[in-house]
């Protein structure tokens, strides 16, 4: 048998059957639990859902002052996530906390109940990180007030970090960390990539200081991180490879096998921007197999990114039988 194939099929061609029949709602990627079930796993979606807050806009030539995000394109989001019907949803680009509280009422409307809830703000007065949990938030650790300083200023982390545990099952907790780092538009005031550069330093200290504390933390870092894989930031916010703190990332893939999550219209540009990066705990907890890029050719009715998911297993990972 040629390796990586079972019965003439190669394991990325498999991965793309199993999307398409995901698609079709012919498998589901959750294995939650029914009614009396213990869940044997968890499914995570992280999802920069463009501006659901008040800001100025400009749709189909009209000019709007401090309009809320069209409803054509709220209720693309709302069906995108009940297409996944995540455990956890991770959100970037949120307003207000009635703004979160609408997106979780929208959903519960549709039949996905995610009743436990986290929003985390930092410098910016519009843009937020929400999350909606399936399961109780059990630890708040969110930063929101975190700064540094640069070219004589002191200036906070735009959108702060979001940081909840949750524990699914008994005697299982997971740490969910959400970020949003500056974005890679131009301000006069001072330079874009310094700031960025600045926030991961100040989330690789977070990680370190956590991880030291318990290396064994089953940690997921997620979100809109506005930076390519090679950057200084990302590695930065990676840490060494030699290191215990060091986390991994998850490289998911559309049906197509392509990475790219965010698209830029103007510059016709497309980008990965938003990542899941884990701990070596948690990374044996993943389900590679059922993580991915949601792919759909309407994506863009909804957002400028594509959501990604993954499926976090709850069963203790199985320990190496050790060598005689």
């Amino acid at each position: 048998m040629v390796p990586g194939r079972f019965f003439g099929v190669t394991r990325r061609n498999a991965s793309k059957l199993l999307l398409a029949c995901w698609f079709l709602g012919l498998v589901h990627p959750l294995s939650s639990a029914t009614s009396g079930e213990a869940a044997e796993s968890l499914t995570f979606c992280a999802y920069n859902v463009k501006n659901w807050l008040l800001m100025d806009r400009y749709e189909a030539g009209i000019a709007s002052k401090n309009a809320t995000k069209p409803d054509s394109e709220k209720v693309a989001v709302i069906k995108t996530i009940l297409t996944i019907r995540p455990d956890v949803l991770g959100l970037s680009e949120i307003g207000t906390a009635e703004d979160l509280a609408e997106i979780q009422a929208r959903l519960k409307k549709e039949g996905l109940e995610l009743p436990h809830s986290e929003l985390a703000q930092g410098g910016d007065a519009n843009r937020r990180l929400g999350l909606l949990s399936r399961y109780p938030i059990t630890s708040r650790q969110s930063q929101t007030d975190l700064t540094y300083e640069l070219d004589g200023q002191t200036v906070p982390v735009q959108r702060g970090f979001l940081d909840v545990t949750i524990e699914p099952v008994k005697s299982t907790s997971l740490r969910f960390i959400g970020v949003h780092l500056k974005s890679m538009r131009e301000i006069p005031q001072m330079d874009q990539a310094l700031m960025r550069r600045h926030e991961a330093a100040l989330l690789r200290h977070h990680l370190d200081t956590l991880l030291e504390k318990d290396p064994n933390t089953a940690l997921l870092l997620y979100g809109d991180f506005n930076e390519h894989r090679h950057e200084a930031p990302i590695t930065t916010i990676q840490g060494s490879r030699t290191s215990a703190t060091f986390i991994e990332d998850i490289r998911v893939r559309d049906n197509q096998g392509q990475t790219w999550t965010h698209y830029w219209e103007l510059a016709d540009s497309y980008s990965r921007l938003d990542y899941f990066f884990v701990t070596r705990t948690m990374k044996a907890r993943i389900d590679l197999q059922r993580s991915l890029i949601h792919d759909t050719g309407s994506y863009s009715e909804a957002s400028d990114h594509r959501p990604i998911v993954t499926v976090i297993k709850l069963d203790p990972p199985k320990q190496k039988a050790k060598k005689k």
